[in-house]
C-alpha cells in the first residue's frame, strides 16, 4: 500500500546550513522511525515557506543520503498565509509501506510541533 508520511521543522535564521540540517533530521527520524527504504518511495515534495532563499531544503537529502540519489524530489514554495509559522519547511513523503495508517510516525521538530498538537504525544 502506499502512504503519505508528514514532517515539518523550522530553522531560527535564513541560512543554508540551518535549513540542511534541520530538513536532513527531519527526514531521518521519519525514515528511521517508519523504517522507509529508498526504493519503496514514490515521490517527496519539500516546501518551504516564502522566507527561506538561501538554498534548496531537498539538498538535505543529497548531502546527508548516498543511496537517496534516484528518489524523485522536488521542493516548492508554501503558502504566504497571514500568521502562518515562519521559516518552516514542510515535507510529504509517499512510499510503499505494511504500516496502517495509524501506525505511521509523522515528525514535527522545533517550532512545527504546533502545526499538529493532536500528535504531539509522539514526540515526547
Amino acid at each position: 500500500m502506499i502512504r503519505g508520511f508528514r514532517g515539518a521543522t523550522t530553522v531560527a535564521d535564513n541560512e543554508e546550513n540551518q535549513i540542511i540540517e534541520a530538513t536532513a533530521a527531519m527526514l531521518d527520524e521519519m525514515v528511521v522511525k517508519n523504517s522507509i527504504e529508498p526504493d519503496d518511495v514514490v515521490q517527496v515534495l519539500i516546501s518551504a515557506t516564502p522566507d527561506l532563499t538561501k538554498t534548496f531544503p531537498a539538498k538535505a537529502m543529497r548531502v546527508f543520503r548516498d543511496d537517496w540519489t534516484y528518489v524523485p524530489v522536488m521542493c516548492m514554495q508554501e503558502l504566504a498565509i497571514e500568521g502562518g509559522l515562519p521559516k518552516c519547511i514542510r515535507v510529504m513523503l509517499t512510499a510503499r509501506t505494511d504500516l496502517a495508517q495509524q501506525e505511521i510516525h509523522h515528525v514535527y521538530h522545533e517550532q512545527a510541533i504546533t502545526l499538529r498538537p493532536d500528535l504531539k504525544e509522539e514526540h515526547q
